[in-house]
């Protein structure tokens, strides 16, 4: 019997092979088993074998089926979803829907069903969700969805809810104790950052062999300067490392910079430092944290200037590349997913990096597409934003790796994970990610191309999706996914010292998306630097229409002009132009934080010349807002060409590259992004005024409320 616990309430799955024991699953004789609605079947075909089973062949990446509506309601003891299956393939994305309102928000994902050829008992236990949806009454139903895979063979039999078992609760329970825990630990932060302490650290500075921290702290009693690494949970803590006593109230204490802990040469670069007071019920946090403040660089190299705010999204080297010049392209983004290339053993054709007593290996392959493309965009003295991706383990090119690096509260929702900075070799295995791609592409001769910026991971506010690490209370993941960036930028800075890191957020403002919204994380992120010691991050922001299947952003109902309006769209980019200009949000309160547009398009529903006209407007519109808005630096237009896995939208400036008329041909909007901010804009918007329904492009204009 496997056992798979997954935060969501809670959520188990139980695998058991035919023939093997496990802890018993009694089916009573009157039990009432689901059954398929086979005219239901969406991209997968049926046939039923016999009075409770069936077969399915999945035809298409979205396949899915609707139960039948249940005869009787369900019991309030039965909780536990099962079934028994063989499966050709493996299917990780495996989502029950709660009907009979079908929506993502009334969901759940399962655990892995591993592919078998012989029969395995599958259960998902689900309390919490059943009560939430109120699902179980007479007429109800449920959806399956099957993965995104075609040609998966499956075989499925009684479908019924039952009982949990004796296993099964114990699971239960213990995942009802950790929840508690993990809310106590929310308080605990939220409570760090509201305390003034008594007791200061004021600066932490790193040079090539040292690390000294400078700091004041008052009162009675015994206190000492601790180290506080990325595994530790600081306000969870009931020892502290690296203890050393204090004798001065102001102090000035130098360490060395390398220490070797559990085989591996850990950087101090990494740690933060804090004050603690030896009180009657042990050692007590006297002071906030302190990360490094002055990072001594390696070599100079000249900062990344913008020579406008038009860019593109998702650069890769194809036959279109002409457009950096035709376009007038000054930024770009590029995705690289650091587990595609990265391996703990010598690999075939890889490249040697050594970091903190250990050697990973880089694919010399899948560096040749990031060399092409970053050398061409540093000829052009282009700004270049790498965003930080980790796969899901399953997907690493090196399983390996992939234990190393997937978070350990992953859940198969997520598309990518945040990564693991749980354990010792998590943290040096991305930190060595971290330190190969910014000493090769940060050379003084950019040899190999230039990286100014680094966005890390994917829109964390929708994190249970791009940037998956379970479902946390909000505090717990940006802690984490904080110390994600606080590495990333102290690792960058030993090579470039004006290096940048970003946040990456949807266009949920204030209305929360699975599971957070961007406002509450970036508040918090402003509150964190505030009490850590500030760090330069920026914002990249995703603020595609309401309906990203509708150009016409300016009928977003959503985006308001408040402070606190559900969605930031590009029909209120006001709101976080706003945002970013005050003076409490800023870098030291004094510097302006980069803002950049990086990932947002309006779509053309088809290739009609409504559609496409439609498009540009969106595209029109939302230029002349962000042209004369002071906050926002830069836009990334996202996607680049039409791309077929991307949700049936179509949101490239080109045409998809297979068009059966037209294969990667312009579009209006194409025509459109090269008029921005050139003298021959006005004449080409000209025809998006009147599909806006304005007489004046001022008329777009709108003032905050705060």
């Amino acid at each position: 019997m496997a056992v798979l616990i997954i935060s969501s309430g809670i959520l188990q799955a139980c695998q058991k092979e035919e023939g093997k024991t496990g802890a018993p699953i009694i089916v009573k004789s009157n039990t009432q088993y689901l059954k398929f609605n086979l005219a239901s079947a969406n991209q997968l075909t049926i046939s039923k074998d016999d009075k409770n089973g069936y077969s399915i062949t999945t035809t298409g990446g979205d396949p899915y089926i609707m139960t039948e509506e249940i005869s009787k309601a369900r019991h309030a003891d039965s909780v536990v979803l099962s079934f028994e299956y063989k499966s050709s393939k493996d299917i990780d994305r495996l989502q029950v829907f709660f009907g009979p309102d079908i929506a993502e928000s009334r969901s759940l994902f399962g655990p892995l069903l591993s592919a078998s050829s012989g029969w395995r008992t599958y259960s998902l236990i689900m309390p919490k969700e059943l009560e939430k949806f109120s699902w179980g009454k007479a007429g109800d139903i449920l959806r399956f969805d099957f993965g995104t895979e075609s040609g998966v063979n499956l075989a499925i039999r009684n479908i019924y809810f039952r009982k949990m078992n004796a296993l099964e609760l114990h699971a239960f329970e213990e995942e009802e104790a950790r929840i508690r825990q993990e809310e106590s630990i929310q308080r605990a932060w939220e409570e760090y950052l509201a305390k003034d302490y008594a007791s200061k650290i004021s600066e932490v500075k790193i040079d090539a062999t040292t690390v000294t921290i400078t700091g004041e702290y008052n009162g009675d009693g015994a206190f000492s300067l601790c180290e506080v690494v990325p595994m530790d949970t600081l306000v969870a803590m009931k020892s502290f490392r690296e203890r050393t006593p204090l004798d001065s109230r102001s102090f000035q204490v130098t360490l060395p910079r390398f220490v070797t802990r559990n085989g591996l040469n850990y950087d101090r670069l990494l740690s933060r430092w804090v004050i603690v007071k030896e009180g009657g019920n042990g050692l007590l946090i006297d002071s906030h944290a302190r990360y490094p403040d002055l990072i001594a660089a390696q070599q100079s190299m000249p900062p990344g200037v913008l020579k406008s705010k038009k860019g593109l999204g998702g650069f890769f080297m194809n036959s279109f590349a002409s457009d950096l010049d035709l376009l007038g392209i000054t930024s770009i983004t590029i995705n690289i997913p650091i587990t595609a290339m990265m391996y703990t053993y010598p690999a075939a054709n890889t490249i040697e990096h050594e970091y903190g007593g250990r050697r990973y290996y880089f694919s010399r392959n899948y560096l040749n597409g990031i060399d092409e493309a970053l050398r061409l965009t540093a000829s052009r003295e282009i700004v270049v934003a790498a965003i930080i991706l980790i796969q899901k383990a399953a997907e690493c090119v090196d399983p390996e790796i992939g234990r190393l690096l997937q978070h350990p509260a992953y859940t198969p929702e997520g598309i990518y994970t945040m990564p693991n900075l749980t354990t010792d070799r998590g943290v040096n295995c991305y930190a060595a990610a971290l330190d190969f791609l910014a000493s090769r592409y940060n050379r003084p001769d950019n040899g190999n191309g230039r990286i100014h910026k680094w966005i890390m991971h994917n829109e964390v506010d929708a994190g249970l999706t791009w940037t998956n690490m379970g479902r946390k209370p909000m505090m717990i993941y940006l802690e984490s996914y904080l110390s994600s960036m606080r590495i990333c930028h102290a690792v960058t800075r030993q090579y470039d010292p004006h290096s940048e890191v970003m946040g990456s957020f949807t266009h949920s403002w204030s209305e929360p998306v699975e599971l957070y919204s961007s406002k509450e994380m970036l508040t918090a992120m402003q509150k964190f630097s505030i009490r850590e010691g500030d760090f330069q991050w920026g914002v990249a922001y995703h603020p595609y229409p309401q309906d990203l299947n509708e150009p016409k952003t300016w009928n977003d109902t959503r985006a308001t002009f408040s402070i606190n309006t559900p969605l930031v769209t590009f029909k209120n980019l006001e709101v976080i132009d706003y945002w970013i200009r005050k003076n409490e949000n800023r870098y030291l309160s004094s510097q302006k934080r980069t803002l950049w547009l990086s990932e947002n398009g309006t779509n053309s529903r088809s290739y009609s010349n409504k559609d496409l006209m439609e498009q540009a407007a969106g595209f029109a519109y939302a230029w002349k807002k962000l042209s004369l808005l002071e906050g926002i630096d830069a836009i990334q237009w996202h996607n680049w060409i039409d791309n077929r896995t991307e949700f049936g939208l179509r949101i490239g400036l080109r045409r998809f590259p297979d068009d059966e008329t037209e294969p990667g041909g312009v579009k209006p909007v194409w025509y459109a992004y090269q008029a921005a901010g050139t003298e021959r804009e006005d004449e080409v918007f000209e025809p998006y005024r009147s599909i806006i329904g304005i007489r004046q492009w001022n008329e777009i204009m709108h003032n905050v409320i705060p």
